[in-house]
């Protein structure tokens, strides 16, 4: 199928709309991978911070999330300045979940116009057709259908997604509060 097929077939509007959903869902794929990989090695990395914290050792590793935003602080460590470091790792690991948000929220509509343009396109030209019957509307109003699809095809993934990463961003919040817990409870001697 060509291009000229395909732009008599279409039209110009949902061609564009499809391949602005299409890039949409390239990149809620690319986003998804690519978070998803980092949060679990940062959760792996953390899981394994705090049972060295746990296991006695009174100073935080360095390769914690926490520590490494605290590289070049010479002071002892302090409950807001843990605090600080918890929410700058929270910021740095939420990065492209707007992105996923925007996406669930706005690819319906995107497709959803396209529907609405296409079928006004199909039913101007079959204003001058003075035959309109099913056989006619049809198909046409089915072509168009395919923007809505594409639309919705793009944010159930995007919404699924942006929820699962939300899920290890949590968990990783907890690993990080935790070892912030364990840094400032007094030492007790039993």
């Amino acid at each position: 199928m060509n291009l000229t097929t395909l732009l008599n077939d279409y039209g110009v509007t949902a061609i564009v709309v499809l391949a602005w959903l299409s890039l949409y869902f390239v990149l809620v794929i690319w986003t998804f991978v690519y978070r998803y990989l980092v949060l679990n090695m940062a959760l792996n990395n953390e899981k394994k911070c705090l049972e060295v914290l746990l296991s006695g050792r009174n100073a935080l590793p360095k390769n914690s999330l926490l520590g490494s935003n605290l590289i070049g602080i010479d002071k002892k460590l302090t409950e807001p300045m843990l605090q600080y470091s918890l929410d700058k790792a929270i910021k740095d690991a939420t990065i492209g979940l707007t992105f996923l948000g925007i996406v669930a929220s706005t690819a319906p509509f995107i497709g959803l116009f396209g529907t609405v343009v296409e079928i006004l396109e199909a039913f101007s030209k079959l204003g001058t057709n003075s035959k309109a019957t099913l056989d006619v509307i049809a198909p046409v109003i089915s072509k168009a259908l395919v923007a809505t699809a594409a639309g919705i095809l793009t944010a159930v993934p995007a919404y699924s997604f942006n929820l699962f990463l939300k899920r290890k961003v949590f968990e990783l919040n907890t690993y990080l509060q935790l070892q912030i817990n364990v840094l400032i409870s007094p030492k007790t001697n039993l």
